[in-house]
């Protein structure tokens, strides 16, 4: 066979057995000193990684700590400390189980501490002042017995000798018990003499075995009482007694008897516990006095206590009292009265609860799951126990060590199949008649995060009262996931939503750990009738699975809202009812409405009339609110009958509505009046729309809205196609100088000077023939253009409708004219068009160069004139809000142009103004000078009669 192989087998062998390691430290030692390496102690060094674990039935961690990695033991934070852990014990060994894994294979290691006794102890005796009497007759070698010196020490370091002050008449004489517990004996080495010497003091000291050596003392008081002639006697000196454990309180133990042969209190006898009967057992025994009968006060153990020594003394009553003693030992006989005690524990650190343990489905054969402590407080037969384990054939129980097993798998696990093992652990002992202990156990097989969070419904239906406080509980769902550990750990959550508006997370919350909804502000069925959340379980595993439900939580409606009146409208709680006075009897009058936000039965209303009118003229109908005349108005014109009216609904408590009703006596009856008797039968009805019916109703619309616009555009075109041929077949019939137009306007106003000072001659009335050549101004000179292209300055509408861009006065698409534009403000110069000559400047116009001086005198008289650079404008007339120079044009409907404002309502006609016939060229300026131009008196000027009709 392979080397590698057997290596292998032999691994598993010895790593399916239970080892024992033993380690000894001594107690009070520092935290964290180092005890022994578990990995050390392996019988055979298993290949690969291992790890050690602490089992759960060590509860106290704070003692012994365990390094995962190799197992080293080291003292923990809480110290050991022997007395506090075994007390007087002679012997204290610390139990504990420690769980070595390789390869998901476990091992148990049983591991005993003994724990050593250092002398940290000193002894101390219980008083510090002890008192003793003895008979100056007191023959030598009486013994006196000294209260028992306490040393929480064992061993060497407990009491191991007394000493007393250096006397000659006292000696100290140590023993030990029947409980192994060392005390000491005053003894009187000679006789007394009362009348020499009445009283001795003595200092005790008890000295431990330890090293250094600790001590305690003590001062013993011996007083020496008067001679008395005899000394009680026991028949023995010591007595033994067998009692059993379950003797029941108030048995007789023994009838002790002690004779004095003196007469009267010389011979009287009394009988009392010694000094050194310790306090636990005068609570069992019970001493009497006068007979000496000793009996059992309350019930013992014999697990805790085996037994027991009393020292009983006799003394006698004389003047000089004599004493004796006997000692008294009671042995405890065990009785099989402890049933077996069963502890199970699994492995510490893992997912394991009270009466669980977890193994993983992928655990090998012989995988270990947890450790069975079976144990019997009685001896002998009465103690010894066997365990064995029912349930299932998957598992087993292997012997660790004495009473000690372990649960092992004997086969391949399936989860799939077998989730759960319940098993049975059943201990027994031998005793007669023998005692049964049953405990129960569950084993769970983990599993991979192959299954998702179940909600225990896909839909939660959850009604709630409105007007909730926030906060308020709603309700809780609840999601189960079938894996363990974090893969079965659920986790809620609220899906996010948008409710009116807002997210749904204002309106609730969810404790992500136990699935409660609460909400988080209060609900108002009014406004909303029922709210549907999604909530979501994620479990905890890698990678996460998840699942969801909707909860749908339902509104129930409470009575928080009074009816309304809403017909006949109220005006401050009263409403005006006018009633006829030819009206018959039991004719309804008027019709109450009214409504509450409320549902159910909060919202059914109940009419009724406070106040009866007078004669019982009206009454109400309690559910529909009509108004009936039950009486005769003939007689009762003009009068006014005042009723209150009151309106409630069914709610608990109810809520109500009250109004003043006055009923007017009139003449006849108003139309009014008729409306609100007989309400329109569409009131309260669902309307039944027909569907076909509304289709075609807006198709017939539609196509009668597109034939109205289809005609509306025909005509407007037909309409301005007149108006344009009108216009081009009409001609200019008239001609003016410039010089006239610049004459007209200074008659006009006498303050106005004259821009241009040339002449200009007048143009020739109109005439079919062709137009002859113009000169208009263009850049710097006077330019011979033909008379129809003239036209393209005329001030006329193009006919091409009222948009700015189809008119002849504003169109700036033309490539001259945009051409002119960009060469003046490109040069500088006059920041004017072609068109300024003809429809008159802005202020923008008049922003001349001041480069250089003008070259060219100017061929007409001088006049007043002021000088104007680039940065500088024409006065501004205050009066006017856009200071343009009038220009004499026909009123257009269309668009101004976009260089000019033109004031069209003041003039009706179409004037061409032509350049004078004899072409000129203006030298190049770079200043011009112009008349000083007044500010003018009026805000407008309209032309002159006369030159209106020369036109």
């Amino acid at each position: 066979m392979n080397p590698l192989r057997l290596l292998a087998v032999a691994c598993l062998l010895a790593l399916s057995r239970c080892k024992t390691v033993r380690y000894r430290t001594d107690e009070e030692g520092a935290p964290g000193t180092v005890i022994g390496t578990l990995a050390d102690e392996m019988p055979v060094k298993a290949p690969g990684e291992m790890s050690f674990r602490l089992m759960r039935q060590f509860s106290n961690s704070s003692l012994v700590k365990v390094r995962e990695e190799d197992g080293q033991l080291s003292i923990g934070e809480a110290g050991l400390d022997r007395e506090r852990l075994c007390g007087q014990a002679p012997q204290c060994v610390l139990a504990f189980d420690v769980v070595s894994c390789w390869r998901e294979r476990y091992r148990l290691v049983h591991v005993e501490l003994e724990v050593r006794d250092i002398n940290d102890n000193a002894p101390r005796f219980p008083r510090a002042q002890m008192a003793l009497e003895v008979s100056e007759s007191a023959a030598p070698g009486t013994r006196l017995p000294l209260e028992v010196a306490v040393d929480e020490d064992v061993g060497s370091n407990s009491i191991q000798s007394f000493q007393v002050s250096l006397n000659s008449h006292f000696g100290v004489e140590a023993q030990t018990r029947a409980d192994g517990a060392r005390c000491a004996d005053l003894v009187l080495l000679q006789e007394l003499d009362r009348e020499r010497q009445p009283s001795y003091t003595l200092e005790l000291v008890a000295k431990d075995g330890g090293s250094p050596a600790r001590s305690g003392t003590a001062t013993v008081h011996v007083r020496v009482l008067d001679a008395n002639d005899n000394s009680p006697a026991f028949a023995q000196g010591s007595v033994t007694v067998e009692l059993p454990e379950d003797a029941p309180p108030g048995s007789l133990l023994l009838d002790l008897d002690a004779a004095d042969p003196d007469e009267g209190p010389n011979g009287e006898v009394v009988y009392a516990f010694g000094s050194q009967v310790p306090t636990e057992a005068r609570r069992l025994f019970r001493l009497d006095p006068r007979s000496g009968r000793l009996t059992l006060e309350a019930a013992v153990d014999y697990e805790r206590t085996r037994t027991y020594e009393l020292d009983v003394r006799a003394q006698d009553r004389g003047a000089s009292p004599r004493t004796a003693t006997c000692t008294v030992i009671v042995r405890l006989t065990d009785v099989n009265d402890n049933a077996p005690r069963i502890s199970i524990s699994a492995l510490r650190g893992a997912a394991s609860a009270a009466g669980v343990a977890y193994v993983s489905e992928a655990a090998a054969t012989e995988s270990f799951v947890a450790l069975v402590s079976a144990t019997d407080r009685d001896s002998g037969a009465n103690g010894q126990v066997r365990c064995s384990l029912r349930g299932h054939d998957h598992f087993t129980l292997q012997r660790a060590y004495e009473d000690s097993y372990m649960i092992v798998t004997t086969a391949a696990l399936d989860r799939e199949r077998i989730p759960e093992y319940n098993l049975t652990v059943v201990a027994e002992d031998l005793g007669s008649p023998p005692f049964k202990t049953v405990r129960q156990y569950t084993v769970r097989v983990s599993d991979e995060n192959d299954n998702a969070p179940l909600f225990a419904k896909p839909l939660y239906e959850v009604a709630v009262p409105e007007n909730n406080p926030p906060g308020a509980y709603i309700t809780t769902v609840v999601a189960r996931d079938p894996d363990l550990g974090h893969n079965g750990k659920v986790t809620y959550r609220l899906l996010e939503t948008q409710v009116m508006g807002a997210p749904i997370s204002t309106y609730v919350s969810v404790d992500p750990a136990t699935g409660a909804i609460y909400a988080l502000r209060t609900f108002n069925y009014e406004i909303l009738k029922q709210l549907d959340l999604r909530i979501q379980a994620t479990d905890g595993g890698s990678p996460q699975l998840s699942s969801s439900t909707l909860v749908k939580v339902r509104m129930v409606d409470q009575n928080d809202n009074p009816p309304v009146i809403i017909h006949p409208v109220l005006t401050n709680g009263t409403v005006e009812i006018g009633v006829s006075s030819k009206t018959s009897r039991d004719s309804l009058v008027a019709q109450i409405k009214a409504r509450d936000a409320d549902d159910g039965a909060n919202a059914e209303l109940t009419f009724a009339f406070l106040e009866e009118p007078q004669q019982d003229l009206f009454t109400i109908n309690p559910s529909t609110g009509d108004i009936v005349l039950r009486g005769d108005l003939s007689e009762e014109l003009g009068q006014l009958f005042k009723v209150i009216l009151t309106v409630t609904d069914n709610g608990r408590p109810p809520l109500a509505t009250t109004a003043t009703v006055n009923f007017l006596v009139t003449a006849t009856a108003p139309s009014s009046i008729q409306e609100i008797a007989k309400p329109s039968s569409w009131e309260g009805k669902a309307l039944q729309w027909d569907i076909p019916l509304i289709v075609i109703i807006v198709l017939a619309g539609s196509c009668t809205l597109l034939l109205v616009a289809i005609i509306t555009i025909a005509t407007t075109c037909n309409r301005r196609k007149k108006g344009n041929e009108m216009k081009n077949n009409a001609s200019l019939k008239e001609q003016i100088d410039i010089s006239h137009l610049e004459k007209g306007r200074q008659e006009e106003s006498s303050q106005r000077g004259n821009v241009f000072e040339q002449g200009f001659a007048a143009a020739p009335s109109y005439s079919k023939e062709p137009a002859p050549p113009v000169a208009i101004w263009k850049g710097h000179s006077f330019n011979t253009i033909s008379g129809r292209e003239a036209e393209k300055f005329s001030g006329k509408d193009s006919g091409k409708g009222d948009s700015d861009f189809n008119d002849s006065d504003s169109d700036i698409s033309g490539d001259a004219l945009k051409k002119d534009l960009i060469t003046h403000m490109q040069n500088g110069l006059w920041a004017c068009t072609a068109e300024c000559k003809i429809l008159g400047h802005s202020d923008r116009c008049w922003s001349p160069s001041c480069g250089r001086a003008n070259p060219h005198p100017s061929p007409h008289p001088s006049a007043p004139l002021s000088t104007f650079c680039k940065s500088t404008s024409l006065p501004r007339d205050p009066l006017r809000r856009d200071n343009f120079y009038q220009a004499q044009l026909p009123k257009t409907v269309g668009l101004q142009s976009v260089y000019e404002k033109v004031l069209h309502r003041d003039f009706d006609r179409t004037i061409t103004l032509l350049s004078p016939p004899r072409p000129a060229r203006l030298p190049d300026l770079q200043e011009i000078g112009v008349p000083l131009y007044p500010a003018p008196s009026t805000r407008y000027l309209g032309p002159q009669t006369d030159t209106a009709e020369k036109v």
